[in-house]
């Protein structure tokens, strides 16, 4: 009997017993046709590789996640994750949509046409996630009905905006869910709910929503997998408390792992979703669950049924594992074909422009002065100032209040002992801006500006003198978005992001390499964060708690509202 390929000798993960067998496999037409003891005294095989006694296990499958979070595009992004024995993703371009509302996100599709990995997307749910800021674009009901027509989506994206979905039923979000449920009942809802239990999650899950990726407890897992939802576990949710959970309950059906975010000094320097299966069995996970949950649970929630196992029918994605501990990728196979191989040399690809022009030209804001980041009040005097505290270990930021003084119809800002948190609207609609304080575990002198502001990717700049935080500004704004750090007047380290103010061209390994220097510039300010970048780009996440900033002004997430920089004293 014919068959393209034939694998001998290879120790295969059977993914229905959470097992690996001794045995031989054989793939027709880019499927696996046979797994078991024959060999070629049964097949006639165009090419016969012998494993070598190594690991076999199905490519490595992750169902929620951002390129954009990479800051490349997504063929610089599938050669990385091909390296990494990543075969199928679920992107949710929000960040993009955010930019460029439904052609971003059709851009990005076809962006992903000719890449190696598999890419099926999420509809992103939430854009804008809020009121609360003013965003390039946004995702409405009839974009969605276009994408569910024209493309190849798989699941709506994470919902976010959870306080709205619980307190107002005439909400946009409500809308959205209630037009999917009657419209495409089949179509998986991701959902993005955070600290929610009782009450509160259990209209999540009524309204549609039944999966969460957001920071785990014990308490709050227990709850969403007794109500049936799945969980789909980050890094920053795998303590050993959560882990040893997950080893002595038999929930392997209901949770798988996902990256959702990965930086690109991480994805070059520890890999990709095969370091968060590593970690796992670092953390004393037997190496048969954790790959169950990087293949097989996550295919069976996108209704994947095509892959995540090594069985006949099944898709040929596959990795040949040098050693099991430490998932050592030796061999990447796609669609029955090698796609990566450890012992040969990796050249990236030269960057081409894949979009349009004027995805190159988002940034429509005019060169900022050091008079943009002084702070008007109306009455001189005392008063009460809000605070954003930065804290090490998560992206929330907490409310701290201060005394400060107005002077001549400004705010002394720079005696307050707080830093200033500034952002712009750069889209070209209005031009509005608001200014906050901010301390804690973020930069203690100089400044940082950034397009890369999630969600809505306006211009943000934090600092502690407006001489540093306009060269910042403006060096942002003239290389069309991106990073800048700066002290003293000299620019520290910068990151160019010209599409969309978000991404870069560049391969990830030009990139790593430039956001290493940018994080230890921020360090060297006085950043102190397991993760400067992720932190500062989300001080304008309206709907992650608990105060944060847009254009619109200081928002308290919890209550869903803006609310004033100073109070009366």
């Amino acid at each position: 009997m014919r068959v393209d390929l034939l694998i001998e000798n290879v120790r295969i993960y059977n993914s229905y017993f959470k097992r690996f067998e001794q045995g031989n496999a054989a793939v027709l037409d880019g499927k696996f046709f046979y797994i078991g003891k024959r060999a070629n005294e049964s097949f006639e095989a165009d090419e016969v590789m012998d494993g070598q006694g190594r690991y076999m296990i199905p490519g490595l499958i992750d169902i929620h996640l951002h390129i954009e979070s990479s800051m490349i595009t997504p063929e610089a992004f599938s050669h990385a994750l091909i390296r990494n024995g990543v075969t199928t993703i679920v992107p949710e371009p929000h960040e993009m949509a955010n930019v460029f509302g439904l052609e971003g996100v059709k851009e990005m599709i076809k962006a992903s046409r000719d890449c190696v990995a598999d890419m099926f997307y999420a509809i992103p749910s939430s854009v804008p996630a809020t009121s609360m800021e003013t965003t390039g674009g946004s995702i409405e009901i009839e974009d969605m009905d276009e994408l569910l027509r024209t493309e190849r989506i798989i699941c709506l994206g994470e919902i976010m905006n959870y306080v709205d979905v619980i307190t107002d039923p005439d909400c946009k979000t409500n809308q959205i869910l209630r037009h999917i449920r009657a419209n495409y009942p089949q179509l998986i809802i991701e959902g993005h709910v955070p600290k929610l239990l009782d009450l509160d999650l259990h209209q999540m899950i009524f309204s549609g929503v039944d999966s969460d990726h957001t920071h785990q407890t014990i308490e709050g897992m227990e709850a969403r997998i007794g109500a049936g939802m799945f969980i789909e576990l980050q890094e920053k949710s795998m303590t050993p408390e959560v882990i040893d959970y997950l080893i002595r309950h038999d929930v392997s059906e209901h949770f798988c792992f996902v990256t959702d975010d990965v930086m690109p000094d991480s994805f070059q320097r520890r890999g990709h979703l095969n370091h968060i299966v590593r970690k796992a069995i670092q953390m004393g996970m037997e190496p048969e669950k954790a790959i169950y949950a990087s293949t097989f649970t996550p295919a069976r929630r996108m209704r994947m049924y095509d892959r995540g196992a090594i069985a006949p029918g099944k898709i040929a994605d596959f990795v040949l594992l040098s050693d099991l501990q430490e998932l050592t990728v030796g061999q990447v196979y796609k669609d029955g074909r090698k796609v990566y191989d450890a012992a040969e040399a990796y050249v990236p690809k030269t960057p081409e422009r894949a979009f349009p022009p004027h995805f190159y030209e988002s940034v429509k804001l005019e060169p900022l002065t050091e008079n943009d980041f002084q702070v008007s009040a109306e009455a001189d005097g005392r008063y009460t100032a809000r605070v954003m505290m930065v804290k090490d270990g998560s992206t929330f930021v907490e409310e701290h209040l201060t005394e400060a003084e107005v002077r001549g119809g400004q705010l002394q800002w720079q005696e307050s002992g707080y830093g200033l948190i500034a952002t712009f609207e750069r889209y070209g609609k209005g031009g509005s801006r608001a200014y906050g304080l901010i301390g804690g575990d973020t930069i203690r002198r100089g400044a940082v500006a950034t397009t890369y502001s999630h969600d809505n990717h306006n211009l943000l700049v934090v600092g502690h003198n407006p001489a540093d935080m306009m060269m910042a500004a403006n060096e942002v704004i003239a290389g069309q978005g991106g990073f800048c750090v700066v002290e003293d007047g000299q620019v520290l380290a910068s990151l160019r992001l010209p599409v969309g103010g978000i991404l870069t061209e560049e391969p990830l390994e030009q990139t790593a390499a430039e956001v290493d220097r940018l994080l230890g510039a921020m360090k060297a300010l006085g950043y102190r964060h397991y993760n400067p970048i992720m932190s500062i780009s989300t001080h304008s996440l309206a709907v992650s708690p608990a105060l944060k900033i847009t254009d619109h002004g200081l928002i308290d997430v919890n209550k869903g509202k803006v609310i004033p920089l100073l109070i009366e004293a």
